[in-house]
């Protein structure tokens, strides 16, 4: 590791990160086996509530623009207390949400508030890491993180058993305020006043001219957008495609889903104990390969009324990849931008979110007839995330040559 940390400290920041960066899968994952029940409950159909995913995604993107900028203006702890905050708040108010329009609403806010977790952890980590120990620090953080997705849909349908979706974001209050006290105590602030941005609005403005002029970054960050892309296509989808037209129970799709993100840990694990061996890109290219794999064999399987026994592999192969592509590419895309780790990092995350949002209702754009759509959906994004790696980033060294910085970007 770049920076002197005791072990202790080492361990504190891995668990506060990693429980950080859990917000998006927290929030989404956790209602996933209630969506079928929510759409009864609230009077609506498939796809407007699919429009519940796609409001929170759409404040996931938007929200780490804001507070990505204002990070590196006013220091990282001031932005993700503030958002802890309104991410609590907007989670209650989402548990008395009198209509499917006012749950909308609240997604949209409770996703814009908890953005602030998401893209100001990956700051920090730039913060204190540079070159590998980047994309070694982000898969140990999966150790944490990667508990969300396994965990949150069994939660959520074992919730469901004694009480209704409501209580799912109950629980999510919950989760808020202790990760509200957790970073309040244990999360120092990692950017110091003399490494901040200064300058007003067009200095805000500017980091991200630079980011959307470099190539690499912008082949880096489709990469892993269209990558996740994929990845919500099965969030958004796989409650109706398992529940309405494969008969899975909700607790069994609870445990389904856990098993594919129990790839994601399993694989960004692989990749920690590979990283100084064969380097970040390779590793990458990998997880895109296997992503690819998985999306074009789902579309097989579904065109041709496979069951789910070969369905269920299909997408563990394009969720596990996750595990490859999200430490790598991100490591990759900000290697050479330390001084702007924020807008940075939040320029990953509007590309994952707005892609996320733009596909997850076109999966339930049939209703739940069929599962083609969401196989088309991810088939498609898979290859495209394999394309663009291949034609905007073939120019960039080999990650042992990257640069490597100190802490303050010299």
């Amino acid at each position: 590791m770049t920076t002197s940390m005791s072990g202790s400290e080492r361990l504190r920041l891995v668990l506060i990160i990693g429980a950080l960066s859990a917000f998006g899968p927290l929030s989404i994952d956790m209602y996933l086996p209630a969506l079928p029940s929510l759409a009864q409950d609230l009077g609506g159909t498939e796809s407007v509530v699919q429009l519940t995913l796609t409001a929170f995604m759409l404040g996931l993107a938007l929200g780490q623009l804001v507070a990505g900028s204002l990070s590196d203006a006013m220091g990282r702890r001031r932005p993700l207390l503030v958002g802890l905050v309104f991410y609590t708040a907007a989670s209650l108010l989402c548990a008395v949400s009198p209509s499917i329009v006012a749950l909308i609403l609240l997604r949209f806010i409770q996703g814009a508030a908890g953005a602030a977790g998401i893209v100001i952890a990956r700051a920090v980590v730039r913060d204190h890491f540079t070159g590998n120990d980047v994309a070694r620090f982000f898969s140990l953080t999966m150790l944490v993180n990667g508990l969300a997705p396994i965990l949150a849909p069994i939660i959520g349908g074992q919730i469901l058993l004694f009480t209704s979706w409501r209580g799912i974001f109950v629980l999510l209050t919950v989760v808020g305020a202790v990760m509200l006290t957790a970073v309040t105590f244990g999360l120092p602030e990692s950017l110091p006043v003399e490494r901040r941005r200064t300058g007003g609005l067009s200095a805000s403005v500017a980091p991200f001219r630079r980011l959307a002029a470099d190539r690499v970054f912008v082949g880096y960050a489709l990469a892993m957008g269209l990558a996740f892309g994929a990845m919500f296509a099965y969030i958004s989808g796989s409650p109706f495609v398992l529940e309405d037209i494969y008969g899975v129970s909700p607790q069994m799709f609870g445990l389904f889903f856990g098993v594919n993100a129990l790839g994601i840990v399993m694989v960004s694990q692989v990749g920690v104990r590979l990283i100084e061996r064969v380097g970040s890109r390779l590793l990458l290219a990998t997880g895109l390969g296997t992503a690819v794999t998985g999306g074009l064999l789902l579309l097989a399987v579904v065109t041709l009324g496979g069951g789910l026994a070969v369905i269920l592999p299909a997408l563990f192969l394009v969720v596990a990849s996750i595990g490859l592509t999200s430490p790598n590419a991100t490591a990759l895309a900000m290697a050479d931008h330390p001084d702007i780790a924020g807008s940075a990092s939040a320029l990953l995350g509007l590309t994952q979110f707005i892609i996320g949002a733009l596909v997850a209702p076109l999966v339930g754009i049939a209703g739940n007839a069929t599962a083609v759509p969401m196989a088309v959906v991810i088939a498609s994004l898979t290859v495209g995330a394999g394309a663009v790696f291949v034609l905007l980033t073939r120019a960039t060294p080999r990650p042992q040559e990257l640069p490597q910085r100190n802490a303050s970007g010299r």
